[in-house]
């Protein structure tokens, strides 16, 4: 009962542990700002890069209207995007997909990657 008492406790008190766990879309908004430029989150709108919009749960390469390298296709192929293959492409997008088109470097944090997975699934809880 005791254990069951404190972690309702620090719940209530927003402990960085407990929200870390889920992930915080506000803070995933702002992580996604190293990818706008590229990608959008909210509307399916397809920019240099595809749009994200559901990428959780998507099959890898299949943003409607977005024309995929032929390596990203050649990896996609009967995969899809959950939150551990989503983890180690924004680490290392390269090292995942050798030839991809992606210019980006990849994500350092890994506090940062499970805020923007928390943003990807959901842009309305970040007010998007």
């Amino acid at each position: 009962m005791k254990i069951s008492a404190k972690l309702i406790l620090l719940a209530a008190l927003g402990c960085p542990a407990v929200a870390m766990a889920g992930g915080d879309p506000v803070a995933g908004a702002k992580a996604f700002k190293a990818c706008q430029a590229c990608h959008t989150a909210s509307e399916a709108k397809n920019k240099v890069g595809p749009h994200l919009v559901g990428i959780v749960g998507r099959a890898v390469g299949t943003a409607e209207g977005y024309k995929y390298s032929p390596a990203m296709t050649e990896f996609g192929a009967g995969k899809v995007w959950d939150e551990a293959l989503l983890t180690a492409y924004l680490k290392a997008p390269k090292g995942v997909i050798k030839g991809t088109k992606m210019a980006y470097a990849g994500m350092k944090k890994e506090e940062d990657i499970v805020n923007l997975l928390a943003y990807l699934k959901d842009p309305a809880a970040a007010g998007q």
